[in-house]
């Protein structure tokens, strides 16, 4: 497990929490600070800001499945595999680009390396206004992809970086829902545009150019307002004391600029590394495969472009009521775990079951199916929340990150894939693929409550004694066994 480090002042290369604490005059002021307003604060001063970013990054690359049903298969003269390879580009670069970010997050102020990302992915959005062919898009579908990519693992960081980990669900869920409302504010964006008539552009160009206007002004804000961790934030000198003391109950620490190697080989041969990976790169083949593909699944069961558009709103708040209720949950009850079986797996499973064996008669049933997969949205926040609270060790939690983030990516490349040319108009083969890949999340799921449970009974019989800051040694969670797993 490793040497869990030296007495206090001698932890080599320690969290930077430790540093502040070290040169700050703590004593008795952050007595008077009252922690529950200070957390409210914080909830303003954040998490508006990560709902903003995170809201903008769905929307953005969400505007091509929206494009689908206004024209842009006959501007670019794209067939349906073209666009399929369209949908998995964005995500090859996503999954490139991941470790990239990884690093360079560590060694840079994170907010401010957030606010450039979300800049230049929406300069991406804006210029894709110009694209007329299937090489254009793809070029600016692969820019996409590498900003885009920064956006989850800094969310997680910022996340862990400024809650205890009880609080971490709930602050997770609140800006994942920027999913559900991106969904619904996409239908509506896309359902306006349709009415746009001009002879210069199309109404599709003209959404892409209004969109990535607004996400470069967002990433602005971002640079500009987002503090790069509690210590450098606007909160007074007693706040700032107070909310980095809160967090020593979380044995992760708050942030660290040195690359450590060793914590980085560390989370390759974590066993929970490669469960939480693979959890999520099978639930997320379901994700890829109805997300990139929702106007063209609708509109196959028979309604027009327009209302097309209008029916995938109903999707969106799905999803936002089940992350909202499953992150809710999950942190008043500890059980992260259960609630991925329930509002993602089976949601998954009966929403694919629905639509891939009701009848094609039954527009109804199988339009309920279609809502159904949505609750699986729920998935990915209940994920991150795994890697914000279980993971010590600035580089081994920047390395779950980037691997968690290319495991949801590699499911979303394999997700479009499964619709095919040959399968038009019923996609049966895809809709299959989703039951069948979500009940396999069912029993991975489990196999990593079973191991949180076993290593946290293994460590309390081993009865560690306390050390002193050990909570801000930058020791990953195998070497400091004071550290409990949360599932």
């Amino acid at each position: 497990m490793g040497d869990l480090g030296p007495e206090r002042g001698a932890y080599k290369d320690a969290d930077k929490a430790l540093e502040f604490l070290k040169y700050s005059e703590t004593g008795d002021e952050s007595n008077f600070v009252d922690e529950r307003k200070l957390v409210t604060r914080i909830d303003w001063m954040i998490v508006p800001m990560m709902f903003a970013c995170y809201f903008l990054q769905y929307l953005d690359k969400s505007l091509l499945n929206y494009a689908a049903v206004m024209g842009i298969f006959e501007d670019a003269n794209i067939t349906t595999e073209q666009y399929g390879t369209l949908s998995w580009l964005f995500y090859l670069a996503f999954l490139i680009f991941e470790m990239p970010h990884a690093f360079l997050m560590q060694r840079l102020p994170l907010a401010k390396y957030l606010g450039t990302c979300v800049c230049l992915w929406g300069t991406v959005v804006a210029c894709t206004a110009a694209c007329n062919s299937y090489a254009s898009l793809a070029a600016c579908r692969f820019l996409l992809g590498m900003f885009e990519s920064a956006i989850s693992p800094s969310l997680i960081l910022v996340t862990s970086m400024w809650y205890k980990r009880h609080e971490q669900p709930k602050r997770i869920g609140f800006w994942y829902m920027g999913v559900g409302c991106a969904v619904m504010a996409g239908s509506l964006i896309s359902y306006g545009f349709q009415h746009y008539t001009g002879d210069r552009f199309n109404n599709w160009q003209i959404m892409f150019l209004c969109v990535g206007v607004v996400t470069v002004s967002a990433g602005v804000m971002v640079i500009l307002l987002l503090p790069d961790n509690p210590m450098s934030s606007r909160l007074s000198h007693a706040e700032k004391v107070m909310a980095v003391e809160r967090l020593r109950e979380n044995n992760t620490g708050i942030e660290n600029k040195h690359f450590k190697f060793y914590q980085f080989l560390e989370a390759l041969r974590d066993p929970q590394v490669w469960l939480l990976a693979y959890i999520t790169t099978a639930a997320s083949i379901p994700n890829g495969a109805v997300g990139s593909f929702q106007s063209v699944l609708i509109r196959s069961f028979g309604f027009s472009n327009k209302v097309t558009a209008l029916l995938q709103i109903p999707g969106g708040f799905i999803a936002v009521i089940s992350v909202i209720t499953g992150t809710q949950i999950a942190a008043r009850y500890n059980c992260r775990g259960a609630m991925q079986i329930v509002w993602t797996a089976m949601g998954g499973i009966l929403g694919g079951g629905l639509i891939a064996f009701l009848p094609t008669s039954n527009r109804a049933g199988r339009l309920v199916g279609n809502y159904f997969t949505h609750v699986t949205g729920a998935f990915l926040p209940l994920s991150y929340s795994f890697a914000a609270c279980n993971f010590g060790g600035h580089t081994k939690k920047v390395t779950m990150n980037a691997i968690l983030l290319m495991s949801f990516c590699l499911g979303n490349i394999l997700g479009p894939l499964t619709f095919r040319d040959e399968d038009a108009p019923e996609f049966t083969p895809a809709k299959v693929t989703i039951v069948a890949v979500d009940s396999t999340v069912v029993i991975a799921v489990l196999i990593l409550l079973g191991y949180y449970r076993w290593e946290n009974k293994r460590r309390d019989h081993a009865h560690i004694e306390h050390r002193l800051d050990i909570e801000f040694s930058d020791l990953t969670d195998r070497e400091n066994l004071e550290l409990r797993y949360k599932y």
